[in-house]
């Protein structure tokens, strides 16, 4: 059974950093494309990064470009979104997901985690 469970949000304030995590278990890490994404209250979710597996190529939404990291560790089947100067606009609920075949910024991913709550305020 393919599980992802992130962890890592919390409060910052505005300028702030945080690393999310999420732990991925179930299937073999390394040949799956992995995403971040992000929803707010009253919004729909958003692509926030994706990195694909074949070729480790990342890509970013323009509005957290330069400023969020996405990376993968594959010996702890661990995907990370380092957030750095972070904005009250970066307040949502932050998802991690998985696909062996489909990369992109559309909700088209197999398998999802539960979230994770980034609070940015002063």
């Amino acid at each position: 059974q393919v599980q992802l469970e992130e962890s890592g949000g919390g409060f910052v304030q505005p300028g702030g950093s945080l690393t999310l995590s999420c732990s991925i278990d179930g299937f073999v890490f390394g040949v799956y494309n992995l995403a971040w994404f992000r929803q707010c209250p009253d919004r729909s979710r958003e692509g926030v990064a994706y990195m694909k597996w074949l070729d480790d190529k990342t890509f970013y939404a323009a509005s957290v470009e330069g400023r969020f990291t996405i990376s993968r560790h594959d010996r702890n089947h661990t995907l990370y979104l380092q957030m750095n100067n972070l904005a009250p606009e970066d307040t949502a609920m932050y998802y991690c997901a998985a696909d062996r075949r489909y990369f992109g910024m559309s909700e088209d991913y197999e398998h999802w985690g539960k979230g994770t709550q980034v609070t940015v305020s002063s």
